[in-house]
């Protein structure tokens, strides 16, 4: 998938158009309260700014690396169950698969197991769910360009609404754009919509856009990482649609990394 790490990394987006039946509802609240409060007060912020502020992306940013269980799910069939392991700068990460293959990312290289089974999806894998997950990391990044949008209503509540795009040559894939939509009081962000043009056309993206809603936020060390994600199908008109796909987090923890937590082993493919 395509490298945000130089660009902001939220690349990404996810995916396959498998579908699955609609949910009702998915938003919940966070499970322990934040040591300072996360309704931002000050105008003089940015939006961008104010949603930094929320996910305390300066606490975050001092950690060295996080590491966390995922298991992804596309239309009731799974998709990737691995351990994953990224600096919180996003700059290298590694992921082992629940086979026992890796896939390492060092800057814009990635590498997987010789016996690697999906090699079609390394590069996609490598970045999106590292974007996914980091995105609040990620969103003053070189090349980034953000749009402030009128409040939108998603499942009838109103949000804060914009719109990311990127500069010319800035990561793999610079016509994908996402849309942010943030509660106006906590700014946490509930549903991030986007487009992905890796291996296609803009049109074709734009044809087939989705959206990944964020949920079950639990403190860890003081930061709220959600443990639930949703993906949907989702449109200009009708915003969120059918659920699509899953995600679901566990065992997260701050981590500092060994000094060969993200060499690349001897024998490995770069992709």
């Amino acid at each position: 998938m395509v490298s945000r790490i130089f660009k902001s990394s939220l690349v990404c987006a996810l995916l396959l158009t498998l579908a699955t039946s609609c949910k009702s509802e998915k938003k919940e609240t966070i499970e322990v309260e934040t040591s300072e409060p996360t309704t931002i007060e000050s105008k003089e912020l940015t939006l961008v700014e104010t949603i930094e502020k929320a996910y305390h992306k300066d606490l975050f940013l001092a950690k060295d690396a996080i590491e966390l269980d995922m298991v992804i799910s596309f239309g009731g069939k799974e998709r990737l169950d691995a351990k994953m392991t990224y600096l919180t700068n996003s700059t290298k990460g590694k992921i082992e698969l629940k086979d026992g293959t890796f896939i390492y990312y060092d800057g814009d290289k990635v590498f997987h197991s010789p016996d690697f089974k999906n090699e079609k999806a390394v590069r996609f894998d490598a970045y999106t769910w590292m974007y996914f997950l980091l995105f609040h990391t990620k969103m003053s990044d070189p090349g980034t360009i953000w749009t402030t949008m009128e409040a939108q209503e998603l499942r009838d509540k109103t949000y804060n609404a914009q719109r990311l795009t990127f500069e010319a040559n800035t990561g793999d894939a610079p016509d994908d754009w996402y849309i942010v939509y943030s509660d106006p009081e906590t700014h946490m962000m509930d549903y991030v919509a986007y487009i992905v043009t890796v291996n296609k056309s803009t049109e074709a993206a734009e044809a087939d856009p989705h959206a990944i809603g964020y949920s079950n936020y639990k403190m860890i060390d003081g930061l709220p990482i959600a443990h639930n994600w949703e993906f949907y199908e989702w449109s200009k008109t009708e915003g969120i649609g059918k659920v699509i796909g899953e995600a679901t987090i566990k065992n997260v923890k701050f981590i500092t990394p060994e000094t060969d937590t993200f060499t690349i082993p001897e024998g490995f493919v770069e992709k």
